[in-house]
């Protein structure tokens, strides 16, 4: 036999579970069982005592979780536990019934100590305290506590969009990488399913608290009419006997039932810090020892008013000074030991000037004022200089070449919450972050205003506003975008970086470029430069790339398309536009990308024939369109640039060829967004749908 059962296999669809996930259904099971089968005294005092350290388990799980999402089996939990006390109040009913008449240890020993020593064998304060408590639980924790739960679901609902918004935008700026946008928008949609189950969850404990009186009031009942015809107990030994364990085994339910709904309002009231609650009481109740102070000067001026319990208020006073005296020697501990002396320093002697003196200029440069130096110095918490880094990676990975590092560097001459950053020395930015605020920004779908330092967004320009941290949830809520400081300058320079790629491009980066192609393609590099073109030719092609933000991460097609035509062209613009050409594909799919149909502006045949007389007249730079007719092109395609953006599509304007270059330089200035192309460079996989026409 025992080999049989050795060698029995189980089928490959069978799944094999652990001990702890067959625990939940054996209990759900042994619950429903207590419901159907009697029960001995024994078992019921086991069980019992199992949900009194089933509550107070979860009581301390409760007070030790540092943020909700720590105890996300909390509903299922509050479920479980609601059904197992009243499946305990069904299986003690029945013994309560059929063997109340023996005497107030008939329905075990647990029920009989509530019943006794709890409320002293006295049925009529047990009925009393029975309904305080019932009072209690009903009206005050779990009616509190679900409305917390309710307003909890709904603000996390509201606040859902902004917070996607958010974990995107720190996405785009490369502060954070794809697994850790997905961690966030898991920790986003779990907080909101999880505060949707405690609003469903609360309604059992409180349906929970109305069956316990009426259970209790059905036992007494029952019990009086059980004990008296079939027993033929006198009114009062059936009153006592059967009062004491209806009201013993109502208090075995509500007490465990009281400490399980404390435990759901401490974890739904709390706020998300980096301690569990008792370290938040005791850290800002008890660690000023101003308030500790005065409270027990109070105290005592109260333990002197003849008439009152002098050495109760006398003692509490002294040990309120105490604690306030411990405290601030603590605290100046603290701060002796943080204070790091400053030693003056000789002033050395005067040398002279030499080569040393002569500062290069840095390429990138972030500049701020005293108040930011946080944001940028490690040792205080500052992660500006990791999001920085991850900029430079993401830049690099997308445009397709590395950025000069940033030099970080203080300036006191500017304000104390200003930076300012530059290029080559010259300054490309500037605006103002403050430190240990929000900055809450209108997408343009926010439902009210918010209390606040009204600014814009110093990298778009979004109307914005300055706020406290205790109103960002309220913010998300409303729709803004919250940001902290740090994310302001970074999410800026990322912006700027992008925006001067063409002049972050020197003659260094293109060699590099030309080196880590070289590593898989060394012909290819050897074939072009500086064979075909120098690299000053070739540094200008890219520059013109970058300047209409086109990326050049795919090199061996450019470099390609330059060695094939490189022979009988060396005018970099020609040269650009057979490039652009070649990487249509890639262009269109960073401005298009995932739409098979290009809505686009055209010219009106008329206006297009016009500039193709002005470029003939001209040359390729433009400098001869009339006046008249340069002002009625601006006006022309602005309005049609505004109304693409009304129907929320990209501003692409779809020219012939030879006008291609003409009209990207010379709508650049007054409209960066807008992407020129030409129908050269549009694959033949997509379809054009002309939504405006420029000039009609």
């Amino acid at each position: 036999m025992n080999s049989f059962i050795s060698g029995l296999k189980l089928p490959s669809w069978v799944p094999v579970r652990s001990g702890k996930a067959l625990a939940a259904p054996l209990l759900i099971i042994m619950m429903l069982s207590m419901m159907i089968l009697p029960l001995p005294p024994f078992a019921l005092d086991i069980f019992f005592s199992f949900n009194i350290a089933l509550s107070v388990i979860v009581l301390l799980t409760a007070m030790y979780t540092v943020k909700p999402l720590d105890f996300i089996a909390f509903p299922a939990v509050l479920l479980v536990s609601t059904m197992l006390r009243l499946s305990l109040n069904v299986a003690s009913t029945r013994v309560v019934l059929t063997e109340g008449h023996a005497g107030p240890d008939a329905a075990g020993k647990v029920i009989e100590a509530f019943g006794h020593f709890l409320i002293g064998g006295n049925y009529a304060v047990g009925i009393v305290v029975f309904i305080i408590l019932t009072i209690v639980n009903f009206t005050v924790v779990t009616k509190g506590a679900g409305r917390i739960a309710e307003v909890g679901a709904r603000f996390a609902l509201d606040a859902m969009p902004g917070k996607q918004m958010a974990i995107d935008a720190d996405l785009n700026a490369g502060m954070i990488g794809e697994p850790e946008a997905r961690a966030r928008r898991k920790e986003v949609a779990q907080e909101a399913e999880f505060y949707g189950a405690m609003d469903g969850a609360s309604k059992y404990v409180r349906g929970d608290a109305v069956a316990g009186i009426i259970i209790t009031v059905i036992n007494i009942v029952g019990g009086l009419v059980v004990g008296m015809a079939q027993h033929d107990l006198a009114f009062t030994d059936a009153l006592r006997n059967y009062t004491l364990l209806a009201i013993g085994d109502g208090l075995v339910a509500q007490i465990p039932s009281l400490i399980i709904s404390v435990a759901a309002g401490i974890v739904v009231s709390r706020v998300s810090t980096d301690q569990d609650v008792g370290g938040q009481l005791v850290h800002q109740l008890f660690n000023k020892p101003e308030v500790l102070s005065i409270t027990a000067g109070i105290i005592g001026a109260m333990g002197l008013i003849p008439g009152m319990p002098h050495v109760a208020f006398l003692l509490l006073a002294l040990l309120l000074g105490g604690a306030a005296y411990l405290s601030e020697q603590r605290i100046k501990k603290a701060a002796v030991e943080v204070a790091v002396p400053v030693a003056a320093a000789a002033a050395p002697e005067a040398e002279e000037a030499s080569w040393q003196d002569l500062m290069p200029i840095d390429m990138l440069g972030l500049e701020v004022g005293y108040r930011l130096i946080p944001l940028v110095d490690k040792t205080q918490g500052g992660e500006l200089l990791r999001r920085i880094k991850g900029i430079r990676k993401k830049f690099a990975q997308e445009v397709g070449f590395l950025s000069p590092p940033v030099h970080i560097r203080d300036d006191l001459e500017l304000k104390p919450s200003a930076y300012r950053i530059s290029l080559k020395g010259v300054e490309i930015g500037k605006g103002e972050a403050n430190a240990g605020q929000f900055l809450a920004i209108n997408p343009g779908m926010v439902t009210g205003p918010l209390p606040g330092l009204p600014t814009t967004d110093p990298a778009f320009g979004l109307p914005a506003v300055w706020i406290d941290h205790h109103l960002r949830e309220q913010a998300q809520t409303m729709g803004y975008t919250v940001v902290d400081s740090g994310t302001v300058v970074a999410t800026h320079l990322n912006h700027l970086i992008t925006h001067h790629a063409a002049d972050l491009l020197g003659r260094q980066e293109v060699q590099h470029l030309l080196d880590h192609v070289g590593k898989e393609a060394p012909k290819l590099v050897e074939d072009l430069v500086p064979k075909l073109i120098s690299l000053a030719m070739l540094q200008k092609v890219l520059q013109n790339l970058l300047l209409e933000g086109v990326h050049i991460r795919d090199m061996r097609t450019i470099i390609e398309t330059l060695s094939e035509h490189a022979a009988r062209v060396q005018e970099p613009n020609e040269l650009t536009a057979l490039v652009r050409i070649a990487l249509g594909r890639a262009i269109v799919q960073q401005i298009f990308p995932h739409e098979t149909e290009l809505s686009v502006m055209t010219l009106d045949t008329k206006l297009e024939r016009l500039l193709m007389q002005a470029l003939q007249a001209s040359g390729p730079d433009g400098s001869g369109i009339e006046p008249g007719l340069a002002d009625t092109l601006i006006m022309q395609t602005e309005v049609a640039v505004r109304q693409q953006e009304k129907l929320g599509l990209t501003p692409v304007l779809l020219v012939s060829g030879p006008l291609r270059f003409l009209l990207a330089r010379f709508l650049r200035r007054a409209m960066p967004q807008l992407k020129v192309l030409s129908h050269t460079e549009l694959p033949d996989s997509k379809t054009i749908k002309v939504t405006s026409l420029v000039g009609g």
